[in-house]
């Protein structure tokens, strides 16, 4: 198991130093797991700090090996303004994860698909009071960040009964800087018109692919992210969903290389790595 570039006392230690400073920084978490903290808020993206999956398909045919070590349990994150989940699937919805997380941080809210919300409300239990529901199109604020929906296709754009996006992005405007992460998804029509009037500075994309023969939903590979931050004029690219599940993974040479040919700027992280905006 790879180790982790910082964790556990050494991470919350980088983001105290961050917090005590005034620094507007990001740390990869894992998957597509990221803390923002800014001086206007700190916003926890789609984090999985658990190992329920590993746990669950452990005796089955599709056992999710974990790549590398987690980088901090959950219940140890404090001074959480909101979480995001983009969608359902337990790696972005974890109830290992996110319970937790509100015990340790009761002021929080869970930014959520407006069309996944019994969904989530049988993982999670009552937790209406912490919930911010939000579509495509719509924005929302809390503490001090703007948040905006962006459609996503995993592997199509679905809809509700009432024509909800059960996936979604999200672009967060908050502390003076624009960043959209993409939750899982595959190139469609609408993203790149939806994302380049942000003018987004972070880009936050997935590269670990689309193959059915994982029977897993697909997500960009490392080209088309690369592609996707250069066509919406992202100032930096940062790579996610890789290096947690031996069966659903992928190194980032093929996003590093595509970003070099077309001269977007990138950072890829390790699990627990930050780096400043």
């Amino acid at each position: 198991m790879k180790p982790a570039f910082q964790k556990d006392d050494a991470l919350l230690a980088d983001i105290a130093r961050a917090r005590a400073e005034g620094r507007s920084r990001l740390w990869w978490l894992g998957q597509s797991g990221f803390l923002l903290h800014t001086r206007a808020g700190t916003i926890l993206f789609d984090p999985y700090l658990s190992d329920s999956l590993t746990q669950k398909y452990a005796a089955t045919d599709k056992p999710h090996t974990r790549v590398t070590e987690r980088v901090i349990a959950p219940e140890r994150l404090t001074g959480i303004d909101f979480i995001t989940s983009s969608h359902n699937h337990t790696d972005h919805l974890d109830a290992e994860t996110l319970k937790p997380l509100f015990t340790a941080n009761p002021q929080a809210r869970l930014i959520i698909p407006r069309a996944n919300r019994a969904f989530v409300l049988e993982r999670l239990g009552k937790i209406e009071s912490t919930l911010v529901q939000i579509d495509a199109g719509e924005s929302v604020t809390v503490a001090g960040a703007e948040l905006c929906g962006i459609p996503a296709a995993h592997n199509t754009v679905e809809r509700d009964e009432r024509g909800h996006c059960r996936f979604l992005g999200y672009v967060a405007r908050v502390g003076g800087k624009t960043i959209f992460h993409s939750g899982d998804t595959l190139m469609h029509d609408a993203l790149i018109p939806a994302l380049k009037p942000f003018r987004v500075d972070l880009a936050l994309l997935p590269i670990n692919g689309n193959r059915p023969e994982r029977q897993v939903a697909g997500n960009l590979n490392g080209r088309e992210a690369a592609g996707l931050a250069h066509a919406i004029g992202a100032r930096v690219a940062v790579p996610h969903h890789f290096d947690l599940f031996a069966f659903n993974t992928e190194p980032p040479d093929e996003f590093e290389a595509a970003c070099r040919q077309l001269g977007q700027p990138f950072r890829t992280l390790h699990n627990g790595e930050g780096v400043e905006l």
